[in-house]
């Protein structure tokens, strides 16, 4: 069926006189406004904005060229994805420009600054809007044409636009060459996958197009209409099947790269697959690429995509025979997480030719009995695969490459069949197979099925990609026999995990049968793995480093060697009466670099005794990790000394080895288990295995099991306890931990302030930086507060704490107001308000005795000079019982309040 209009198809076929009169329906709006962009050595861009009315539409159009580019040059079409807007595609639109195209974008229709009813690609609305656009490319100057009205012209975008740039390929000859990404080729299969709603997905595209109204009224009715039902009928998935490229598939004859997301529960890779044999058939070239990324976040590998968009043009545009257009079939493949930034590692896969989706099929047989289980009342709870809409920049659906998993089954729901052990490891490349015999009580059944990554022991079961296969099964009454095609992956399975076939009842993206049913499954043959052998992963490059990092040590070695003899470094002797001190500082200075009188630290003295839990509290720029970094020897103080059990700190000195610390953060190998990354770092150390002391400090971290799996499943607050547990290899008598609840959730909070009083608990000595005040309340026995680099108070926490000028009335009945307002009133009261328990009183600030002396303190220790409550305090205190007793006010109890947060904010904000 031709669905092209009939004017357009006449036009197509008369002389260039009806061309020329067809481009004039193009009228400018307006007279449209001109941009230079440059940027630094580029060629500058000059892009041209107008408004194009088209058919009563007007849409928004921005044209760029390059002076750097002089005569004809063939054109670019960039299309914008659902939601967005013409300046979604500028920057792309722009380095095309520089590189000899003349581009063309705008907002398609109801998007943007274009008016109009989206229509999805309506082969009346968008598609001819297209055509339209074309027609005026042939009209600008700088355009090649291949003949009168024939423009050499190209067209790319991602997910709605890259469908328009497959469907303007089916409808318009004039199109040369095609780069879609991320797209659908036939719509009603993307949304409604054998006959299944996807609801969540398609209440997004509603919403981000502005709500049903953005939409014209058949697909409003339409989307009204199967979201009630739950279920799509004939007309739904006509509508949306005569608006997909599939519905032009044997019209589309040009150059295609085809660029897919395997993170794409939308449109998974199953599309890009069937556009590919569809236009192949036809005779024109075809590459296909599945990046990392997709709808459901991930990686969109940007920078590689444009550039291999660009070759594909330069190929087929610029007839540039040299221009590398890449494999037929290229992959990306994760291959763990970089241990420096957290970023997954990106390599590529490639064949010479596009394998599809079934390739190289393997067998493995499931166990399992026939299996009934519930579809419950409402379909609620669902099972959880994808998440639409929350996959971020990170992606939920590729953390299923990094051996992490995140769906969820309910107890049941749900069938299960599993294969033995992997003899060896297994890369799954394409649509797995299974048969299975379903019968259910009702005529209708919906199930979900996937395939499962299960590893050893208690390892959380792995779902690629987090997808799924939405299946119906009419006349599942009288039971039938059903070979289900489970989505496309690219995964990797490790030997000893086995296969997990489920086929579940619910799934938070789709709509399923409402009614209570009972469904039972058996299976009816193997599960059929393809497996593409012959897709091989590209070796990873060396490094630079590996070459360079050699020479650099060998010159640094001999740069140490020339200048040990001129180099000093006696330290002092031990001083044996601070032999059992952990730490004593005294006077420690550190200026800024290049500075002669800005110091981060000045002045600074303070001791700490075994047993305690010292917090080192300050804000951003009090000094703390300066003096952190001094005491482990990493910088050297300008001035004052720092002793560690009696023995001065220089770097390398040895009493070290009896210093365990956490700062910034600790680096793992994320391939290996938890418990091989503590053994590689304690043998980098060069000490006895014995003396690591290794399971009583994974005892005090409490990793349990989790010591066995790959650090690269572990959770952040799991990486953190990995870390202490480093830091205390050896039992080191003081322990240094810099910000350790960074990133943690409040359970994991908890678990870590218990690990830091349990081991201090046993005569050893914890030292916490933390913004925490609340859990350095709870954890820390003494405080050291720190401000601009100089000490302003030390002492035990609840000394600290319990020096305020507010007081805790307890009261033994409740008191009216007009009473609560009389305490209020009273001599050296500032303030009385009800609280949990009773009165809250804020008395008239009066300065402690000696408090302009507490910037001088040098000692947190248990035998520390005794802090006293000042005469001042105290006597109103005394004063203000009196007068609440006068009142008779019914007082069960007087103590101080104030919490750390109040003391602490009391002493930076008084500070010099």
């Amino acid at each position: 069926m031709d669905l092209r209009l009939p004017g357009l198809r006449g036009l197509l076929r008369r002389p260039r006189r009806l061309l020329a009169a067809g481009a004039a329906v193009v009228v400018l709006a307006g007279a449209g406004t001109w941009t230079a962009v440059a940027s630094d050595d580029k060629a500058p861009v000059h892009r041209t904005d107008r408004v194009m009315a088209i058919d009563g539409v007007h849409i928004d159009t921005s044209y760029f060229t390059s002076s750097g580019t002089s005569g004809r040059r063939p054109a670019v079409l960039l299309a914008h994805g659902f939601g967005g807007s013409k300046d979604d595609v500028r920057e792309q639109a722009e380095d095309l420009a520089r590189d000899g195209y003349a581009v063309l974008t705008w907002s398609a229709r109801g998007f943007g600054r274009s008016t109009g009813k989206i229509g999805l690609n309506d082969p009346k609305g968008e598609v001819a809007d297209v055509s339209k656009l074309i027609d005026w490319l042939a009209e600008q100057p700088q355009v090649q044409l291949d003949k009168p009205g024939d423009p050499r012209v190209g067209v790319a975008g991602a997910s709605y636009g890259g469908a328009i740039s497959l469907l303007a390929a089916g409808y318009d000859h004039r199109v040369d060459a095609i780069a879609p990404a991320i797209t659908y080729w036939n719509l009603a299969d993307a949304l409604f996958p054998d006959g299944v709603f996807k609801k969540l997905w398609a209440g997004i595209f509603i919403n981000s197009g502005g709500g049903c109204d953005k939409f014209e009224p058949q697909l409003c009715r339409m989307y009204e209409r199967v979201a009630e039902s739950g279920k799509p009928d004939a007309q739904a998935r006509q509508i949306l099947t005569s608006r997909s490229p599939s519905a032009v598939g044997d019209r589309i004859k040009v150059p295609t790269l085809l660029i897919q997301g395997q993170t794409d529960s939308l449109f998974p890779l199953g599309q890009a697959d069937a556009a590919a044999k569809a236009i192949r058939a036809n005779g024109a070239p075809v590459d296909v690429d599945w990046i990392a990324g997709g709808h459901d976040g991930g990686d969109m590998e940007t920078s590689r995509v444009q550039s291999r968009v660009r070759s594909w043009f330069d190929r087929y545009l610029k007839d540039d025979k040299a221009a590398d257009t890449g494999p037929a079939f290229r992959i990306t493949r994760t291959g763990g997480i970089d241990s420096t930034d957290g970023a997954a590692l990106l390599r590529g896969a490639t064949d010479d030719t596009y394998p599809g989706l079934e390739s190289g099929e393997k067998s493995f047989a499931l166990t399992g009995r026939e299996q009934s289980f519930a579809n419950p009342a409402g379909a609620s709870p669902p099972a959880v695969s994808a998440l639409p809409g929350l996959g971020g920049a990170g992606g939920l659906a590729q953390l299923s490459s990094l051996g992490v998993g995140v769906s969820l089954d309910f107890p049941g729901q749900y069938a299960r069949f599993d294969s033995a052990p992997l003899t060896s490891g297994l890369r799954i490349t394409g649509s797995p197979t299974v048969t299975v015999h379903v019968k259910s009580t009702t005529d209708d059944a919906v199930l979900f099925a996937k395939v499962y990554d299960v590893g050893s022991g208690s390892a959380t079961p792995v779902l690629p990609s987090q997808l799924v296969a939405p299946v119906r099964v009419e006349g599942a009454k009288a039971g039938k026999d059903v070979t289900i095609t489970l989505p496309a992956i690219d995964h990797e399975v490790e030997q000893g995990h086995r296969l997990r076939l489920v086929l579940a009842s619910t799934d938070l993206g789709y709509a399923s049968p409402a009614t209570p049913a009972t469904y039972t499954v058996t299976l009816k043959g193997d599960l059929k793995v393809p497996t593409a052998p012959g897709v091989t992963t590209a070796a990873a490059p060396l490094p630079s480093w590996v070459w360079w990092l050699p020479l650099a040590g060998a010159l640094i070695a001999l740069t140490l060697l020339a200048t040990s003899r001129r180099r000093t470094t006696t330290a002092p002797p031990p001083d044996p009466a601070l032999a059992e001190v952990p730490l004593q500082i005294t006077d420690l200075s550190k200026r800024y670099a290049k500075s002669a009188d800005r110091y981060a630290v000045r002045g600074l003295s303070f001791r700490v005794e075994k047993g305690q839990v010292l917090g080192l509290l300050g804000p951003n720029g009090a000094g703390k990790t300066t003096t952190l970094r001094m005491l482990m020897g990493l910088i050297k103080p300008d001035d004052g000394e720092i002793r560690v059990f009696g023995h001065a700190i220089r770097p390398g000195a040895p009493v070290l080895s009896r210093v365990g610390a956490f700062v910034e953060g600790a680096g793992f190998l994320p391939h290996l288990s938890g418990r091989e990354n503590l053994e590689l770092y304690w043998q980098a150390t060069g000490r006895p295995p014995e003396d690591a002391h290794m399971e009583e400090a994974l005892e005090i971290a409490g990793l349990g099991d989790a010591l066995a799996r790959a650090v690269r499943t572990y959770s952040q607050g799991m990486r953190q306890r990995l870390a202490i547990a480093q830091a205390m290899l050896g039992l080191p008598d003081l322990l240094i931990l810099d910000e350790p609840t960074n990133g943690l959730d409040p359970p994991q909070i908890r678990e870590m302030r218990e690990v830091m009083i349990r081991y201090a608990a046993a005569g050893r000595t914890v030292i916490v930086s933390s913004h925490l005040l609340a859990e350095v309340e709870q954890s820390c026995t003494h405080l050291v507060v720190m401000d601009r680099g100089r000490l302003v108070q030390a002492g035990e926490v609840n000394e600290i704490i319990g020096s305020g000028d507010t007081l805790l009335v307890g009261l033994a009945t409740d008191i009216p107001d007009p009473m609560v307002e009389k305490v209020a009133t009273l001599p050296g009261v500032e303030s009385a308000t009800r609280t949990d328990g009773g009165l809250l009183v804020r008395l008239t600030a009066t300065p402690p005795r000696g408090a302009g002396n507490c910037a001088t303190s040098h000692d947190v220790a248990a035998d520390a000079p005794q802090h006293t409550e000042a005469p001042t305090e105290r006597t109103n205190a005394a004063a203000l019982l009196v007068e609440l007793v006068r009142l008779e006010v019914p007082v069960a109890s007087l103590t101080p309040h104030r919490r750390l947060e109040d003391a602490f904010l009391t002493l930076i904000g008084g500070s010099a």
